[in-house]
């Protein structure tokens, strides 16, 4: 749960949300793609999305890649990994009879997931790839209709070691290429050298917000995580010891 959360992100940044477990990292995630609300309390609020308040929730999600556990869930199926991506365009899992699939849809189908080098995995179902596959197979259903941001629930979760790195590597290829990203995480590693600010949450409340050489240091992360802990930079990476 959230309590008194100010929060603001502008378009084109990078950010990493970290924080525990059940801190309300996915609660945020849920309010940001208006799968949850904020409560009606006595003291106003707003929760604005591209500079607006009021969405039609299918528009919003065309503007919003969220990439989740719930949605990998639900995209693992007997689908082929190009019916995943092509859903996308229709806020769907797989291809349905009632969907008209145009050749410019097609076209960028294939121009995601050669940019997510992934067309080797076109023809194959989700329910036979490696989570690390079935993971960036998800990530181009999130980017064909060119969201303004690909929002990241734990991406990494599940994926062995080669998994992540492959991953990691393939979200700064989109950082690159002018892709804004939002990630939440428990994971140091995960916050990639091109997101240069870092929101800590604990216990519904935001603990600390900004760049991140100075929060990623080890008297934040320590209360943060209610452990004693060390932190070293490697490469533009942050690991815990």
């Amino acid at each position: 749960m959230l309590d008194g959360v100010t929060l603001s992100i502008a378009q084109g940044e990078h950010v990493a949300i970290l924080g525990p477990n059940g801190s309300g990292k996915s609660t945020l995630i849920k309010l940001m793609s208006r799968e949850l609300y904020p409560r009606i309390k006595a003291e106003p609020w707003s929760l604005r999305i591209l500079g607006r308040d009021r969405w039609v929730l299918f528009d919003l999600r065309n503007q919003l890649g969220i990439v989740s556990n719930d949605w990998m869930q639900m995209c693992t199926r007997d689908y082929s990994g190009h019916e995943i991506v092509l859903s996308g365009f229709f806020g769907s899992v797989g291809i349905w009879p009632n969907h008209t699939v145009t050749a410019e849809m097609e076209r960028k189908a294939r121009e995601v997931m050669d940019l997510l080098e992934i067309s080797h995995l076109a023809g194959r179902y989700t329910t036979e790839m490696s989570s690390g596959e079935a993971r960036r197979i998800l990530i181009g259903r999130a980017l064909v209709h060119d969201p303004q941001a690909l929002v990241l629930d734990e991406p990494t979760s599940s994926l062995d070691l080669h998994a992540t790195c492959e991953l990691r590597e393939i979200l700064r290829k989109l950082a690159r290429n002018g892709i804004s990203i939002i990630m939440v995480t428990h994971h140091l590693p995960d916050i990639i050298p091109e997101m240069r600010r870092v929101v800590l949450i604990r216990q519904g409340h935001i603990h600390c917000d900004g760049p991140k050489e100075q929060v990623l240091e080890a008297g934040t992360l320590t209360a943060l995580f209610g452990v004693p802990v060390e932190v070293l930079e490697r490469g533009g990476y942050y690991h815990v010891l």
